[in-house]
């Protein structure tokens, strides 16, 4: 059987080259080694760029295309050796075993030199380290209209370690005492210590679910939904469908995945929530049927997911301007035909796990001008701040929300989200 340090190098190497979400490839990794190749893959993403820089300070030469693995291993074992715990002779001796057994005898010899000199330059690499931008070249586009700040206190979230946030039914105080967590100011749970979900108190009992706050902000500006008819678009795993189903509204789940759509049942079966259907189909052409029944459409569309890079590092080395455009081009057809579902004087709350502003503020500016049927209701702090103030400022001028990684520095970041409520007035 391979080492797993092999298995976590080809699996990188599938991420980078291949562009494939890292939760696509877990089921490769087997459930002894998991929590350690999580933390070594995951670790070698968010540093790739500095690792890619410290590597060719110290290879002058080109590592051959047919030896590639190499490369990868060498850049997850300096990863392990500069910010895991790893004893440094056990990642040199097993590093230069697999270059040799994989890749070339020659470069097993190489890969140990290299790798005794990181240890050796340790403190003077990891200070370098802390210099280094770690935003790739080819994501910077993403955040075109941000401020060189901004764009700096982005790149410095990429190295947080997320904590688990989770959105519970009420009693917010007992189980903030349950879990030892914080509160954050919209009554989302911040739990600190790294647990499988599944151990966590009364996860059958169904009081509780799996969220992170940013994600829990597009249905807290709802309002009062109680025996509204609602429909959560693109609504698969389900953590707005519940959260619609908590206030008590009438609830359609629809996504284009009946495996997603099925996963969603089973988490609403947990929760013991009871006023939801689920409609199997492609919200492109959902919405074109013009059957305006809806109090409220919930559209947390399509999109490049770049928000979410805190959690899937990978998204940094596999999303580019490109997806961003292919995205947005869905999204402004799922939301052109919204009106045709959407009652007079009912709500369109649209929403993005995208940092870019092409998919959020910009979108819904070229939207709205182009769909005079629809006008912003502006968000207030009021209906995201039960539990507290927010530190920072996330509701833009018109009204928007829009959060970074940077946000909640101090109790370790969030997803970066773009939320507009609109209503429809003709």
């Amino acid at each position: 059987m391979p080492d797993i340090r092999v298995e976590c190098a080809k699996i990188t190497q599938k991420i980078i080259e291949e562009k494939i979400f890292f939760g696509e490839l877990k089921k490769r990794l087997s459930e002894k080694d998991a929590a350690f190749a999580n933390m070594l893959i995951l670790t070698s993403l968010r540093y790739w760029s500095a690792l890619d820089k410290i590597l060719k300070k110290f290879v002058s030469k080109k590592i051959p295309n047919k030896h590639r693995l190499a490369e990868y291993l060498l850049k997850s074992a300096i990863a392990e050796i500069m910010f895991m715990h790893t004893a440094p002779y056990a990642v040199i001796n097993q590093t230069v075993q697999n270059i040799k057994q994989n890749c070339d005898r020659f470069l097993g010899g190489m890969a140990n030199a290299v790798l005794r000199k990181v240890v050796e330059q340790k403190e003077n690499i990891l200070r370098e380290i802390a210099e280094m931008p770690l935003l790739p070249k080819s994501f910077l586009p993403l955040l075109s209209g941000y401020s060189a700040t901004e764009i700096s206190q982005i790149s410095a979230s990429i190295t947080e370690i997320v904590p688990l946030d989770i959105t519970v039914k009420n009693n917010h105080e007992k189980w903030q005492k349950v879990f030892s967590a914080d509160i954050l100011p919209n009554g989302t749970l911040r739990l600190y210590n790294a647990v499988k979900v599944q151990n966590l108190s009364e996860y059958n009992a169904g009081e509780w679910w799996v969220q992170d706050v940013a994600a829990s902000l597009p249905v807290a500006v709802a309002g009062d939904i109680k025996g509204k008819k609602v429909i959560d678009l693109c609504a698969a795993p389900g953590g707005k469908t519940a959260q619609l189903a908590l206030k008590g509204a009438d609830v359609t789940a629809l996504d284009i995945s009946e495996t997603r759509l099925q996963t969603l049942k089973e988490n609403m079966n947990r929760l013991g929530f009871d006023n939801v259907k689920t409609a199997v189909a492609d919200a492109t052409e959902f919405v074109q049927t013009n059957n305006p029944v809806y109090d409220l459409v919930l559209l947390d569309a399509p999109c490049s997911a770049s928000g979410t890079f805190r959690r899937h590092p990978e998204v940094l080395h596999i999303k580019d301007i490109n997806d961003v455009k292919e995205q947005k081009a869905l999204q402004r057809e799922i939301l052109a035909g919204c009106a045709n579902i959407l009652k007079k004087g009912g709500i369109l709350i649209y929403s993005v796990c995208s940092i870019c502003r092409a998919e959020g503020e910009e979108q819904i500016a070229e939207f709205l001008k182009e769909h005079k049927e629809f006008e912003r209701v502006k968000i207030s702090e009021d209906e995201i701040s039960a539990f507290g103030k927010w530190d920072d400022k996330i509701i833009n001028e018109n009204g928007e929300i829009r959060t970074l990684p940077c946000h909640l520095k101090s109790q370790k970041g969030m997803d970066s989200f773009f939320i507009c409520k609109m209503q429809r007035i003709i």
